[in-house]
């Protein structure tokens, strides 16, 4: 084979995955969103989404959305405009589930500029739910959280006073455990729960200790399957400078499932590809 048609041959191979990528429903983070099962009627899901008091039933008519979209109804675009405004909904788990709703069809320009408004949400899992659905765009806008997503981060105090710990190195938590509790001065208890789910890499306190506003308390590493869709967006958007990053995972510890590894490797082989670096 000719050097002229290898790198042909390797863009085909890319476009194959990329397409993969966008129509292969891979919801991220399953263990956030509920699954509902039981099919709505078009009324139904008018009154769902307009529902303030259950916020479930808006949840539930999302997925019936976005199962609809996948099936290439057309008739779901009359709630595109809903869609949108439930991306500022008050309640996290709304706006989680309508970013990963909009990133089901890549082909809606509303559904492009509210997600990249979405990489500024307060909450992280909305955040890097957003900047995955926005890869389904070919937009890396949200690379810089996709790489968070590689990572072990602090945790930090949020207030002053004494604090009780929950977790112990090496326990898996989900999103919202209770990872310490610290009492202030003042009475007050401040709960200080898992941003999102993973690992505790780190405890670096002791219950009973005093602790400061911003003081680490422990290092929470990601959990595999929010690891494996990072790879899996940066087999797309990743540059050079992010190689590290990815291939750490290449020789990761027997904690990391093969598909991790796998993942890994595929990934910097794609990076190395699209920006002519040489394999280590």
């Amino acid at each position: 084979m000719s050097e002229r048609t290898t790198p042909q041959r390797s863009r085909s191979v890319l476009l194959l995955m990329l397409l993969a990528f966008l129509f292969i429903l891979v919801p991220f983070l399953t263990w956030y969103l509920t699954w509902f099962g039981r099919p709505l009627t078009d009324r139904q899901i008018e009154r769902y989404l307009n529902d303030e008091e259950k916020p479930r039933r808006a949840q539930h008519a999302l997925s019936q959305i976005a199962d609809r979209i996948l099936r290439g109804d057309p008739s779901v675009r009359r709630w595109y405009p809903k869609i949108v405004s439930l991306a500022e909904h008050p309640r996290p788990e709304i706006r989680l589930m309508a970013a990963w709703v909009m990133g089901q069809d890549n082909q809606a320009e509303e559904f492009h500029r509210a997600l990249k408004r979405l990489l500024a949400d307060a909450v992280p899992m909305v955040r890097r739910n957003a900047a995955l659905a926005l890869v389904r765009f070919g937009d890396e806008s949200g690379r810089s959280e996709i790489l968070q997503m590689l990572r072990a981060e602090p945790i930090r105090a949020p207030d002053e006073g004494t604090i009780t710990l929950s977790v112990s190195a090496g326990d898996d938590v989900r999103a919202e455990t209770l990872l310490a509790r610290i009492r202030c001065e003042d009475g007050r208890q401040v709960d200080v729960r898992a941003p999102w789910p993973g690992r505790i890499e780190r405890v670096l306190t002791t219950s009973g200790a005093r602790m400061r506003t911003g003081e680490e308390i422990l290092h929470l590493a990601p959990e595999r399957q929010q690891v494996y869709e990072a790879l899996r967006a940066l087999y797309f958007i990743g540059r050079a400078e992010d190689l590290p990053e990815v291939e750490r995972y290449i020789n990761a510890g027997p904690e990391w499932p093969e598909t991790v590894r796998e993942q890994a490797r595929r990934t910097a082989h794609a990076i190395r590809q699209r920006t002519a670096q040489p394999a280590p």
